[in-house]
């Protein structure tokens, strides 16, 4: 298999899932400035979309989005309980968290990273995600995970992009819920080792 990357990137959440579930792989880096692999291929002859994260698996069929390539990737090693199983109401409620933190997280992270958004649109979406982090802290208490006592691929998802309000000013140092939730993912052997293999600070 090959999952293809950006370090630090939404790419980070399989990365850190497929070392949980133990599946071999490479990684290959793909810049989404340049759109090229180091090897100097077009990555948009791979992924038309020019993004990350991509995963190429052995029959060379391709999976795309995030959410959808860490199910797949949890599904390949059930008994790590990285997803419940298809079909129960736990999964759904799996799937409920992915998407929670895709379009109400993630997606609201991109206009901070535009230098052309104007600082009183990047105000807007600051609040708005601070808002959705309180959210987040509150499901948090009591709890180890987001789904209870078992780390899910949703966790690795939550971790990446929370990683990122530090570089775009959303302040969540007041929710301690979530910072014990961070220093509790960041410590997972799995996780240490996608942060390394990107070359990012721990």
């Amino acid at each position: 298999m090959k999952l293809y990357y950006s370090p630090g990137a939404c790419s980070l959440s399989p990365h850190i899932a497929l070392y949980e579930a133990g599946l071999p792989f490479t990684a290959v880096l793909a810049s989404t400035k340049t759109k090229k692999l180091q090897d100097g291929t077009d990555y948009t002859t791979i992924n038309p979309k020019g993004y990350v994260p991509l995963l190429e698996l052995d029959s060379g069929e391709r999976l795309s989005e995030g959410p959808a390539i860490v199910q797949w990737i949890a599904d390949q090693a059930p008994a790590k309980k990285l997803a419940p199983p298809a079909g129960t109401m736990a999964r759904y409620h799996l799937m409920e968290w992915l998407n929670f933190i895709t379009s109400e997280l993630h997606k609201s992270f991109s206009p901070l990273f535009n230098p052309a958004m104007p600082e009183e649109g990047k105000a807007v979406y600051r609040a708005r995600l601070a808002d959705r982090f309180k959210y987040v802290d509150q499901q948090l208490e009591g709890k180890d995970y987001l789904m209870g006592s078992d780390f899910t691929v949703a966790d690795g998802y939550l971790f990446v992009v929370t990683r990122w309000c530090g570089f775009v000013g959303v302040d969540v140092s007041a929710l301690k819920n979530l910072a014990a939730y961070m220093a509790r993912v960041g410590a997972r052997p799995a996780v240490q080792q996608a942060i390394k293999a990107e070359g990012l600070p721990g």
